[in-house]
């Protein structure tokens, strides 16, 4: 099983940035713990501040990767950009949220993303990740049988 983990912008902060919202964990940190926890998956992962470099990442997932797991953060209230590069690739997402976008500011409630993903996860802290990727194994096998 492949996967591909995208972040958005800010995220490249985690363990740093605001740790009473998003904690005190680097997320190359968590990273190599899902790679611990599921030796099965083979993860990619990219992490960038600029949309057009998360649209080009998600267009590569065509074709390349069995599922994505997207945290679009400020870009998921914004960006139909990326909506529609989600939707063009075709590829099972499952968004994730480290904090609970709907307990937040009034602009954080919506996701043009969300809507282009099979599920959305918010805040349950970096486990939201572990999750989505125990949802994307089971729906893929599902499938395959």
């Amino acid at each position: 099983m492949h996967l591909t983990i995208i972040n958005g912008p800010n995220l490249n902060l985690l363990g740093t940035r605001e740790p009473e919202i998003y904690g005190s964990r680097s997320f190359e940190s968590f990273l190599e713990e899902l790679k611990t926890r599921f030796p099965a998956v083979r993860f990619d992962y990219f992490q960038s501040n600029g949309e057009g470099a998360l649209i080009d990442r998600i267009q590569a997932c065509m074709g390349r990767t069995d599922g994505i797991i997207f945290n679009g953060a400020g870009y998921t209230h914004t960006s139909i950009a990326i909506a529609d590069a989600l939707a063009a690739a075709a590829v099972p997402t499952v968004e994730v949220h480290i904090s609970n976008i709907h307990a937040r500011e009034s602009f954080r409630q919506h996701s043009y993303t969300g809507a282009k993903a099979i599920g959305v996860i918010t805040g349950l802290g970096l486990e939201g990740y572990a999750l989505a990727v125990q949802y994307l194994l089971d729906a893929l096998q599902k499938e395959k049988n």
